[in-house]
């Protein structure tokens, strides 16, 4: 099983994570990422996967549990 995490302090708002997986990923009134889901499920997960090397600030890590 796979597990995102978000780095909120290095964040810069692009908005990638939520253009490609807004299921998984939202953004707060400062731009910045929230994690809707950290365990996405087999329908998300593989968009989700892919968001994490659109984040310009790298801010996206995937863990496999």
């Amino acid at each position: 099983m796979m597990r995102i995490t978000a780095d909120i302090g290095v964040c810069v708002g692009s908005g990638q994570c939520v253009l490609t997986e807004p299921a998984v990923f939202d953004q707060d009134d400062d731009g910045i990422v929230v994690l809707l889901s950290d365990h996405p499920d087999d329908e998300t997960a593989a968009r989700a996967r892919d968001a994490v090397p659109l984040c310009p600030s790298r801010a996206l890590s995937i863990l496999e549990e």
